[in-house]
């Protein structure tokens, strides 16, 4: 058997995740967060009540490792670049529920409302495929179903490798210092019409692009 198809295969896709992951471990040990409006969450997931974390793709990473260990969930798409994301999250006790707008949406929109019955969940509104930075209705419709508030969250690093996909996925480099700031509670509410709906997409929108602007400014 090529090797290409071995490493192709799902024992392939666990050996790259399981290689990536403990990379991803030894150098994210070294980093330090700097962190603003942790208060706009421990007010409702601190309190035991489910939030929905939006944020975008590219900074998946840094949020995902700096709630390791909390019993956060979070929506990987079935693209097969989604095993090893879900992998190496799962390593971090996060759950990965799978599914995205383009593949698998309504079952996995049915296991967030599941989920956010108990938990938090962490989705990228961009993902799996873009455009960048732009969110999709799926968002607004699963706060709605769950009856849960929206908490935007974006991550930037002073040193970071970028790399240009789709999304210019963030990777901190060692001893980086990450910024995560979190933004007020966005509530949807149960009633939402079409254009309701419409206009809470443009504000989280443009809640996560501001965000995103002062981390990467530091």
């Amino acid at each position: 058997m090529r090797v290409s198809r071995l490493l192709d295969g799902p024992a392939g896709r666990w050996a790259i995740a399981r290689v990536g992951g403990a990379f991803l471990d030894a150098l994210l040990r070294t980093v330090r967060f700097e962190v603003h409006g942790r208060e706009h969450y421990e007010r409702t997931w601190g309190e035991g009540r489910p939030v929905l974390f939006a944020l975008w793709h590219g900074r998946l990473l840094p949020c995902s490792y700096y709630h390791r260990g909390e019993g956060l969930a979070t929506l990987i798409s079935q693209h097969r670049d989604g095993d090893y994301i879900a992998k190496i999250v799962e390593g971090w006790g996060i759950e990965a529920i799978r599914g995205s707008s383009s593949r698998g949406g309504t079952a996995a929109l049915r296991q967030m409302v599941r989920t956010l019955r108990h938990s938090a969940i962490a989705v990228t509104p961009d993902g799996p495929r873009g455009p960048r930075e732009q969110v999709k209705p799926g968002l607004i419709a699963a706060a709605r179903l769950a009856r849960v508030a929206i908490v935007p969250v974006s991550a930037g690093a002073d040193r970071a490798w970028w790399f240009e996909g789709w999304d210019r996925f963030l990777v901190p480099k060692p001893f980086a210092t990450i910024r995560l700031r979190y933004g007020a509670p966005i509530e949807v509410p149960v009633d939402a019409d079409p254009e309701s709906a419409r206009l809470l997409t443009a504000r989280v929108e443009e809640e996560l692009n501001r965000l995103t602007r002062l981390v990467d400014e530091g």
